[in-house]
């Protein structure tokens, strides 16, 4: 067992017990103490845009149908029959506007409600054996959405969803809602990596330390017009409620220079500008900052860059959402989308996605280059050795916990939170002590529900 006050200890003062990225028993904490009270990313409402379109999507072990009823409401159904526990949907995605188990043939509406169970009368005595009434496949303890995106959380006493996000919904904007329609998400692409979760999460909430060196050979080729990866250094980091995330520093111009600069057409600029708060645009505008990578506890990231695509010298922005599900301490499945305005021109569409593919995805060369490093670390923290090694974290700081470089003062930086420039892990550690904040809690015992009852409920294992 793991001494859990001072693995917690050292992560809060930026010294990283090495063996935490592989360790089955911190895993096997995380799993009820992280992903058991976190809201969690499981689809856009784009992914199911009429009646009857539903997603199954899982959080660790738990499988969910994100569905939209006939009335346009969403909701998530935990994935088992309320008989015999079979899975109720067996297929990814598609559109129905009722689910059969295939064990017993139990049937059920897409708002949850059940409304066939075979030989109700004969095998049950009718009502009196079992209430069909009101019964309904179990719900995720809590459901809400932000910019379509759509979270669900397993603690039934979490806080709202506005609240966790908190002052991070500024950035999350950028992402998300670059014209009243907000985006469309394709995808999502799945793949596993050997890696542990944590370090996908980490690397895109404020590692632009990594970019001169990892990647390098992007830079190398010209698919991108930055001479050197070292620019990032001149980008500000910055974290603002529960996420955070990188920027690039842009070259002089006012907003619309700088979003032309990234390769958005005058049309989509218009629509920004109608969409953001005035301080969202001067964090562009004014300050000179384009937002990046970025990352929300514990698992959700963005991307946001700029490619040159095709037989030209001009450059195409896409957005990337992705989630790092566990999967088990050393392995972690990749689900990744490809994000765009919903209003954008269709060739802008077809060319950032483009971009997109060349970039991240599954064969995005982007995606190669991080995840060489992250296995290779995940596989190193496996062993004895690992226990005994305190990796440093604490970039930014003396040794006497003094800045290096100071937070930037509002008139430098627009936005909400804390910023930054120059190489740190402000951005990390903030992640990490997030995490240290769910480990040290243990979880409640949740209440059980008994099916086909007056609805009486006993505790959970009882």
């Amino acid at each position: 067992m793991i001494d859990q006050a001072g693995v917690l200890g050292s992560v809060r003062r930026g010294m990283i017990p090495a063996h935490i990225y592989n360790d089955e028993h911190v895993f096997a904490l995380e799993k009820e103490r992280v992903f058991g009270r976190a809201w969690m990313f499981v689809a856009h409402e784009s992914e199911i845009p009429s009646a009857g379109d539903y997603v199954v999507r899982r959080v660790l072990d738990d499988s969910f149908i994100v569905v939209r009823d006939e009335k346009g409401e969403i909701h998530a159904h935990f994935n088992m029959c309320l008989h015999r526990g079979m899975q109720v949907c067996r297929a990814e995605m598609g559109n129905a506007s009722h689910f059969r188990c295939p064990y017993h043939g139990w049937s059920y509406r897409n708002d949850g409600r059940i409304v066939g169970l075979p030989f109700h009368q004969d095998a049950y005595g009718g009502e009196a054996g079992f209430k069909r009434k009101s019964q309904r496949l179990l719900r995720a303890p809590k459901i809400d959405s932000y910019n379509g995106m759509i979270f669900i959380s397993l603690d039934g006493d979490a806080p709202s969803l506005r609240e966790y996000l908190g002052d991070f919904t500024f950035y999350l904007d950028y992402y998300t809602k670059q014209s009243p329609s907000g985006i469309e998400m394709r995808g999502p692409q799945r793949w596993r990596v050997k890696a542990n979760w944590k370090i996908g999460a980490e690397n895109f909430a404020g590692d632009m330390y990594h970019t001169p060196q990892t990647h390098t050979s992007v830079v190398e080729i010209g698919l991108f017009r930055e001479p050197k990866a070292e620019k990032r250094r001149d980008g500000a980091t910055y974290w603002a409620g529960n996420g955070g995330g990188t920027t690039y520093k842009l070259p002089p111009g006012g907003l619309d220079e700088r979003l032309r600069y990234v390769g958005y057409p005058d049309e989509m600029i218009a629509r920004m500008k109608r969409e953001w708060s005035r301080e969202q645009c001067e964090v562009i505008g004014r300050d000179g900052f384009m937002i990046s990578a970025a990352s929300v506890f514990p698992n959700l990231s963005f991307v946001h860059n700029w490619p040159r695509v095709e037989d030209s010298n001009d450059v195409v922005p896409f957005i990337s959402v992705r989630q790092w599900q566990p999967v088990s301490q050393d392995e972690t499945e990749v689900l990744s989308w490809f994000a765009v305005d919903a209003e954008a021109p269709e060739e802008f569409k077809r060319l950032s996605y483009k971009a997109y593919l060349m970039c991240f995805g599954s064969t995005g060369m982007f995606e190669q280059d991080d995840v060489e490093n992250w296995v290779s670390l995940t596989n190193t923290a496996a062993g004895s050795m690992a226990r005994r090694l305190m990796l440093n974290s604490r970039m930014g700081l003396l040794e006497d916990g003094t800045e290096v470089s100071p937070a930037l003062p509002p008139e430098g930086f627009s936005g909400p939170g804390t910023a930054r420039t120059g190489y740190s892990e402000h951005n990390q550690r903030a992640l990490l002590r997030r995490w240290a904040d769910h480990m040290e809690r243990p979880m409640p015992k949740a209440a059980g529900v008994e099916v086909g009852t007056n609805g009486r409920r006993a505790e959970a294992g009882q």
